[in-house]
């Protein structure tokens, strides 16, 4: 099975090959839980998202992955911050792809649908705020969830990175 390995500051990690603009989307509902899925090209937990393709818009892209990946359709409602650190490398093992991190982060409410998992996702459910620790992810999405999670408590704006 193809694989996704994410390497940051990391001497080892392969020479970057490509930069891909990308969107996660961190959906809350009315409880404040934020939907999750379990990738399976690596096992971790982590919000949806994916690659813009060409011809679509960020919030359409936003809506799309969202989509594919939870069953969920959502509404776009705001920034969270940009994710663009050349010290994290993405390899993709079923091409060799070896992609520095170039991600938007938004945020979003569901308007319809129920979690489902797809191709890309082995589990999709609605995460309490105390239980994502527990959850095992990658230092990237930990930290994009993270500020997310700030932007709550002292209302700071978006982050760039």
């Amino acid at each position: 099975m193809a694989r996704r390995l994410d390497f940051y500051d990391d001497p080892q990690a392969p020479a970057p090959n490509s930069l891909v603009p990308s969107v996660n989307v961190i959906v809350t509902n009315d409880a404040g839980e934020i939907l999750m899925i379990r990738r399976s090209d690596n096992d971790n937990w982590a919000v949806p998202g994916g690659a813009i393709d060409l011809g679509e818009s960020l919030p359409q892209a936003a809506i799309r992955e969202t989509l594919e990946e939870t069953g969920i359709t959502c509404e776009i409602t705001g920034l969270v911050g940009t994710y663009t650190d050349p010290r994290h490398v993405i390899l993709y093992t079923s091409n060799g792809e070896a992609r520095q991190e170039f991600s938007i982060v938004l945020t979003a409410r569901p308007v319809a649908g129920e979690p489902t998992p797809s191709d890309e996702s082995k589990e999709v459910r609605w995460v309490s705020r105390d239980e994502i620790d527990s959850l095992t992810s990658d230092r990237s999405m930990r930290l994009r969830i993270g500020h997310f999670l700030e932007s709550l408590d002292d209302a700071t704006g978006p982050h760039i990175g």
